[in-house]
């Protein structure tokens, strides 16, 4: 639930790569979160950055790309890449951008990060009119029926929204916020298992969804189980064990998502239902683990199809 009363900021959680856009003269650095370097896989932003007339800056915020209008995560963590050619070529053909939310300095490179939240915004809304292509100046209100307004239908794609205390100074190294996700629901078919490691008892459910010519797909799976429940649904879920389990993509196919333990599962008959939550989905498949709500014997393995998590 979002927190309200006065003192608080409302901006879209914007789905992208947080992102520490530093320049001084002619250098300029995109740095990730974690500390990485980005600036070579985003050489568009780089250099819309370093056009802008400031001769320091230090501008908080998120990595982008859209694909025909909707946030595709996948399309940045291509971008991950080694070979400059292919960067380059991904580039100009879906060029990223950067949201902005925060500045460290002032107009004249001087250190504003002590100062609350509301001085420093009102700042970065005045550099942003030197932003040009590429960077642009994120949403924000302190009205909380527009924060719940983009909570509810997602602001341009957005699956959430930040809160934030505007007599805050900037935290090095925190997230001095409030992250409130839009969390959404499926019905999914349990299309295999796999046993926690080193017994042959249930760790996590694999789920799958129906395309449109009735192929089973693996999307996902659920992140954990109940303790308690784990001997019998490991009973129940041996009776059924038969390939192939998944008619389409399986795990253990070639992908991003497959690890040392993608072929290490055991495939089921579509016979079994659930109603899982989930936040994000990347690629057709949920990007996290999705949480167990409930079992669907109502519902029939063939109406669990990919309309459910189409944007």
């Amino acid at each position: 639930m979002l927190p309200t009363g006065p003192g608080w900021l409302y901006e879209p959680k914007w789905d992208g790569f947080r992102c520490l856009a530093l320049k001084d003269g002619s250098d300029v650095e995109l740095q990730g979160k974690s500390g990485k370097s980005l600036t070579r896989y985003f050489p568009e932003v780089a250099k819309a950055f370093s056009e802008i007339p400031l001769a320091r800056a230090a501008l908080d915020g998120e990595l982008r790309i859209e694909i025909d209008g909707d946030a595709s995560f996948e399309a940045l963590q291509m971008r991950l890449h080694p070979a400059a050619t292919r960067i380059q070529r991904l580039s100009k053909e879906s060029p990223a951008s950067l949201v902005l939310f925060d500045t460290l300095l002032d107009a004249k490179g001087a250190p504003i990060h002590e100062l609350p939240l509301e001085k420093r915004r009102s700042v970065l809304a005045r550099l942003s009119q030197k932003f040009g292509d590429r960077l642009s100046l994120s949403e924000a209100t302190q009205d909380i029926r527009v924060a719940k307004r983009w909570l509810a239908r997602g602001y341009a794609g957005t699956d959430g929204v930040i809160a934030k205390q505007l007599d805050e100074p900037y935290q090095f190294g925190e997230r001095a916020l409030l992250k409130v996700k839009r969390i959404r629901t499926a019905d999914c078919v349990v299309g295999g298992f796999r046993y926690q490691a080193g017994t042959k008892t249930v760790g996590s459910l694999l789920l799958g969804l129906y395309d449109q010519d009735g192929l089973l797909h693996h999307v996902g799976f659920t992140s954990a189980l109940a303790n308690e429940d784990e001997p019998q649904l490991t009973a129940q879920l041996e009776k059924i064990i038969a390939p192939p389990g998944f008619t389409g993509d399986a795990p253990g196919g070639p992908s991003r998502w497959a690890n040392e333990r993608s072929a290490d599962w055991k495939p089921l008959k579509p016979k079994l239902v659930v109603e899982v939550s989930y936040d994000h989905v990347t690629g057709e498949r949920f990007r996290h683990g999705t949480r167990l709500l409930r079992w669907r014997p109502d519902k029939s393995p063939r109406q669990c199809t990919f309309d459910q998590i189409d944007p």
